[in-house]
């Protein structure tokens, strides 16, 4: 499988990411161990599933990977960029952010995927100087300038 569309460009790929914030302005991130590349951490988030909104996906990722069943509020950022799927795909994602701030929460994943269950390896509350000066890839990587412009909205 050479993951490029019958075209020969990369696949589209919606979806939706959290950025979600504790009570301590502190981002949660997971961190993921693949075979094919250095560990790296991001946001919550995933795929759009077909028929589904970007702020449905982003409820069902919280739910899926965090344990939090909540609505993520509006978009708050958007940005489009190429990558390797950990399934060896190459794609375009079409990426929507949601921010949603909470008081804090226990990260309970209910319902990973088996690749999921692979390649995540952690989670953790990054400050903004974590963010900064953290010796492995974070995605996205304008993580902080993202943060600084967006208004927290909070858990309803």
């Amino acid at each position: 499988m050479t993951g490029l569309s019958e075209e020969g460009g990369r696949r589209p790929r919606p979806a939706a990411r959290i950025l979600l914030v504790d009570g301590r302005n502190r981002v949660l991130l997971f961190r993921f161990t693949p075979d094919d590349r250095p560990p790296l951490w991001c946001t919550p988030g995933g795929a759009v599933d077909p028929g589904e909104s970007y702020a449905a996906a982003a409820r069902r990722e919280l739910w899926e990977e965090v344990g939090l069943d909540l609505d993520c509020g509006p978009e708050v950022a958007r940005r489009t960029v190429d990558f390797l799927t950990f399934e060896g795909v190459e794609v375009t994602a079409d990426e929507r952010y949601f921010r949603l701030d909470i008081d804090s929460c226990e990260v309970a994943a209910a319902d990973l995927t088996p690749m999921e269950k692979r390649v995540l390896n952690g989670w953790h509350w990054f400050t903004r100087a974590e963010l900064a000066t953290h010796d492995e890839a974070i995605y996205p990587a304008d993580l902080a300038r993202m943060l600084d412009a967006t208004e927290p909205t909070h858990a309803r």
